[in-house]
């Protein structure tokens, strides 16, 4: 039986277990310990997450540091050289760049250039340009380059003797690409001995520049496609970024077929291009007489190209269907003009007549009124003379044995004296 118990007006149930606030203090612990374990779990999840990430970062972070900070270029040990007065002439990391071994050096001797950040396996021309290379390759001693190939990291490393170019100086060492995209560096350089001269001055007329792709417009005609030279019309649109008008601006076109070097012809536009506005350009291109391929229309303009436009040109089957064509008339021709003088100049059979084909025969059983084939010797004209003086010469009243009996031959003829004797007449002596 339940008892009840009194404390300073209180009262406190016992039913025989724990009592009411007691299960309520245990269930508070529990709940307590239960919000203790789920944070202790979340804590040790973190945990484990963070430690995970931190073994994980030095395999991150190797990659990174090499794009950040790439590995110096090193020369080959093979043949070192001493260290380069010369800084390398593009700072960037990502573009091509050049050193050279000395600043200066006279004609006849010899200058090491390096290289690195160029594309791998290209073929590079080497070159000691004068003013600056501002006149282009004109302004370079062309005969005296070098030419070398980068290895599988886009670098390389060759001797250039050094040459006086055509143009004063101030120098520079030229390092452009043959093939594939265009890409070049130059350094400073100075050829002791040659002279010197202040560059010429930029025009002070207006700057164009191409604002459109460019295109060829035209069509071969016939002539075209047996060998005449194929025609089109270049049109670019330029504006002009200078201050001042460009009036009757001279640009150059060039042509060039595979990897030979542009042909560079001056053409002058007739118009102006006033500043800050643009124009169309339309310029005649045209190609050597039976020039078929791949080809390549380059245009310049104040020493710099400004658009190179692709040219495909079909190959002349005109050409080639003439030859062929001769190659079989010709010889049939010279074989019939051998057969005519053949047949002139070989002798005649005796005996053939002068108009008559020696192989000709008459048709059987047609012979002449005289007596002999068509074909024999003295038929015709001979024979009727023949008959005419034999009827002169024979007596009116007798008529001639031959013209009697005309198809008997002279040896088979009937004797005059026993056939053609006339009976004597009666009474007579």
């Amino acid at each position: 039986m339940n008892g009840e118990t009194g404390t300073g007006g209180a009262t406190v149930l016992r039913t025989g277990g724990p009592t009411v606030i007691g299960r309520a203090r245990a269930g508070a612990l529990r709940e307590a310990r239960t919000a203790a374990r789920a944070v202790r779990r979340r804590r040790g999840r973190f945990t484990a997450a963070l430690v995970l990430c931190l073994a994980l970062a030095p395999a991150l972070l190797p990659p990174a540091a090499a794009h950040a900070a790439p590995a110096p270029y090193a020369a080959p040990r093979a043949a070192p050289y001493a260290a380069p007065s010369a800084p390398y002439a593009t700072a960037t990391d990502r573009t091509p760049t050049i050193r050279l071994s000395d600043k200066e050096a006279g004609k006849g001797g010899t200058l090491t250039v390096t290289g690195r950040g160029w594309r791998p396996k290209a073929l590079l021309t080497l070159l000691i340009c004068g003013q600056n290379m501002i006149g282009g390759t004109n302004s370079c001693a062309n005969g005296d380059g070098r030419a070398v190939t980068t290895d599988t990291r886009g670098a390389f490393r060759r001797k250039l003797p050094v040459a006086e170019p055509p143009k004063p100086c101030p120098c520079v060492v030229h390092v452009a690409t043959v093939t594939g995209a265009a890409a070049d560096a130059d350094a400073a350089f100075t050829v002791a001995g040659h002279p010197v001269a202040p560059l010429p001055k930029e025009p002070t007329g207006g700057r164009l520049a191409v604002l459109a792709q460019p295109r060829l417009t035209g069509s071969s005609g016939l002539l075209t496609w047996f060998g005449a030279p194929a025609q089109r019309e270049l049109r670019v649109t330029v504006g002009n970024l200078g201050s001042a008008p460009a009036k009757d601006p001279v640009f150059e076109v060039g042509t060039s077929h595979g990897v030979f070097a542009p042909e560079w012809a001056e053409q002058q536009w007739r118009g102006t291009v006033p500043a800050g506005k643009k124009a169309e350009v339309r310029l005649p291109v045209e190609l050597p007489a039976g020039a078929h391929g791949d080809y390549l229309v380059s245009l310049k303009y104040g020493g710099k190209v400004l658009v190179e436009q692709p040219w495909g040109v079909g190959r002349p089957w005109g050409v080639t269907l003439f030859w062929v064509l001769l190659g079989v008339v010709v010889p049939t021709a010279v074989f019939r003009i051998g057969m005519a003088l053949v047949d002139r100049v070989r002798p005649h059979r005796p005996g053939g007549g002068g108009g008559r084909s020696a192989g000709r025969t008459p048709p059987p059983g047609r012979t002449h009124a005289a007596g002999r084939p068509l074909g024999a010797a003295g038929t015709g004209k001979r024979i009727r003379s023949r008959t005419a003086r034999q009827r002169a010469t024979d007596d009116p009243g007798e008529p001639g044995d031959s013209a009697a009996l005309p198809w008997f031959t002279p040896d088979t003829a009937p004797s005059t004296t026993t056939s053609t004797e006339r009976p004597t007449s009666k009474g007579s002596a």
